[in-house]
């Protein structure tokens, strides 16, 4: 399926779809805590299975099985494509994944990028050739 990318999505946008995400996630998240027998293996500090949580999730609903859409993305009329247009794989979503945890992790610079960048791509978006467009 191609998708135009003639309207790339803005920082704001995405900073919201991302907001939204995120809850979503931290919901999960205290709801396996509570139901575990063990809290602490669940424990989103210690990055394990919440990162495997965030990982499935974003990697999934990223690519072609979910339709290019978190939820957030979803309530805002986003989606994730290649930079050629095409839904994107699961092995891209992984690799934007990844690339997405490397830009929170340098002082958010590489998610801030996206409001300097003139194709509005962080830095995820660039290491996996995708752009966030408006459907």
């Amino acid at each position: 399926m191609v998708v135009s990318t003639t309207r790339h999505a803005g920082f704001w946008i995405r900073v919201l779809a991302q907001l939204i995400d995120a809850a979503l996630l931290a919901l999960v998240g205290g709801i396996l805590t509570e139901l575990s027998l063990h809290p602490h293996a669940l424990n989103p500090a210690s990055g394990g299975p919440s990162a495997l949580v965030s990982l499935l999730y974003f990697g999934l609903f990223w690519s072609k099985a979910g339709g290019g859409q978190t939820l957030g993305m979803r309530f805002l009329g986003l989606r994730v494509v290649s930079t050629d247009g095409q839904m994107i794989g699961f092995g891209t979503a992984l690799i934007r994944w990844v690339g997405l945890v490397v830009s929170f992790s340098v002082l958010f610079l590489g998610v801030i990028w996206v409001a300097f960048d003139p194709e509005k791509q962080g830095w995820h978006d660039k290491i996996a050739r995708t752009f966030v467009v408006y459907l």
